[in-house]
């Protein structure tokens, strides 16, 4: 399917040029999202007339995320998980995490900017671009931890001393513990339920 794109589109090209693309990838996405118009002589002479209107307001949404870009410059975020000696998340952090993470640090940004490539399932020092428009993107480094000193030390690419590192530990057992208790309490429960209903006859988880 051939369409005109309304803006730029990494990777596909600049605002006004027509560009082919997979069907499905135009209705789902560039369509929906104002991103494109179907290449028909209508919609050129539609967006020929609308063009410097386009521009204008994609220049000022531009100098929008070049301020936002500026603030995060040298941001770095940090994240308490649970997780096992091995540094394996019990669960994993998402897009939306990050969002949230960097809403709490006073930047509110859509979770679809943040480019996630895969969820991060370990603790570490991971590098994450946001995309805070199709011409500006920011890197921002989030550390993940057990502990917000863990999360830290991953940042700043040191280990932890021995004692903070039993620490963790131990609270990586005690975490792991109650994730056990709480399944136990929940399937009691579910057990509860079920009894209950015998004796009328009729309990979510970048770079």
């Amino acid at each position: 399917m051939d369409v005109i794109l309304l803006e730029r589109v990494d990777k596909l090209g600049q605002m006004g040029d027509t560009v082919k693309v997979k069907p499905g990838y135009a209705r789902n996405y560039l369509l929906p999202q104002k991103k494109a118009l179907r290449a028909t002589k209508a919609n050129q002479a539609h967006f020929e007339g609308m063009r410097a209107e386009l521009e204008a307001r994609n220049l000022e949404r531009r100098q929008e995320a070049e301020q936002v870009a500026e603030r995060m410059q040298g941001l770095e975020l940090v994240m308490i998980r649970a997780a096992g000696e091995s540094g394996q998340l019990y669960g994993s952090v998402a897009a939306r995490d990050v969002a949230e993470a960097l809403k709490d640090a006073g930047i509110k940004v859509e979770r679809r900017s943040v480019n996630l490539t895969h969820q991060i399932k370990a603790t570490g020092a991971y590098t994450v671009p946001i995309v805070l428009h199709p011409e500006v993107s920011v890197d921002v480094r989030i550390g993940i931890g057990r502990s917000d000193e863990e999360a830290r030390a991953h940042l700043e690419g040191r280990s932890l001393s021995a004692e903070a590192r039993e620490a963790d530990e131990a609270l990586a057992a005690e975490q792991a513990a109650m994730l056990v208790d709480e399944e136990e309490d929940g399937e009691a429960e579910f057990g509860a339920g079920d009894y209950e209903a015998d004796d009328y006859e009729a309990d979510d988880r970048e770079v």
